[in-house]
């Protein structure tokens, strides 16, 4: 009888090294609105800053381990991962977060010497790949070891843009980076796409941004585009996911619309000819 194969999780990186583009708030509401989908999401959160961390609704000062431990090798991946349980969705199938905190900071100092220290997040997250359908990598505002044991992890990138004028600004070096990694240490990974965020319709410049990038990159761009929205930036000081703290709001709306467009996009690769 022939084995079946089994069905590891789609590993995604949201990367930018330019701070304030809306990484975390990507990461916490994409996740969750495919979580809401009916999906098993994995959140990890490698940015010292624990905003991922903070905007699902942990509080950093209780927890006993984060992915600081987890990378200097102190415990499993599994001894750090929070079941997220929100009351108006406790029909989620599965929303997980290893958590990060300013800890974290310091591993790269740490890990000087350790051998294959690029390698450290994939090998660590390797025994619980087939627990999930989709993890998503919140990355911090720079190419640093904790980005390349991101990029080295995942199979995809995706790179949220502010609509602002200096969208394009970093982002050949990031791009040059994720090149770099798929060249010399991951022949899997590649650029997933670029998502517009804080989008202002009214603004001729938020427009602009927009023409500026799609001639200029050579890169899928997501349709879905997310929208400046106030309920979106209230929703971290309530530690919820914006479909969560208003499913009503445009922020809402536009994360799970991407959530489709993105899960839509997966199964075309996955299934060529048949999304």
């Amino acid at each position: 009888m022939k084995k079946k194969e089994v069905q590891v999780a789609t590993v995604f990186a949201i990367a930018n090294q330019k701070g304030g583009v809306g990484k975390s708030t990507t990461a916490v509401n994409l996740s969750a609105c495919i979580a809401e989908q009916g999906y098993s999401v994995l959140v990890i959160d490698i940015d010292p800053q624990g905003n991922a961390t903070s905007g699902l609704g942990v509080e950093k000062d209780k927890m006993q381990n984060s992915i600081y431990q987890v990378m200097l090798g102190e415990c499993s991946i599994s001894d750090c991962i929070l079941h997220l349980r929100y009351k108006k969705h406790e029909d989620m199938k599965t929303f997980d977060l290893v958590p990060s905190d300013v800890n974290l900071s310091a591993v790269e100092v740490e890990l000087v010497n350790q051998e294959d220290k690029e390698y450290l997040l994939k090998k660590r997250l390797e025994p619980i790949k087939d627990k999930y359908d989709y993890i998503i990598i919140d990355c911090p505002p720079s190419l640093n070891l904790l980005t390349i044991n991101a990029l080295t992890t995942a199979d995809s990138v995706l790179i949220p843009i502010q609509c602002e004028f200096y969208a394009l600004e970093g982002l050949a070096q990031l791009l040059y980076t994720i090149q770099l990694v798929h060249e010399r240490l991951n022949s899997r990974l590649f650029v997933e796409g670029v998502i517009f965020t804080m989008y202002d319709s009214h603004t001729k410049l938020s427009r602009q941004v927009v023409d500026d990038v799609k001639e200029n990159l050579n890169q899928y761009i997501f349709k879905t585009v997310i929208p400046r929205n106030v309920r979106l930036a209230e929703a971290p000081s309530y530690g919820l996911p914006v479909n969560i703290y208003d499913k009503k709001s445009e922020g809402a709306k536009s994360y799970k619309k991407l959530a489709k467009e993105i899960i839509k996009r997966r199964k075309a690769l996955w299934q060529p000819g048949e999304a």
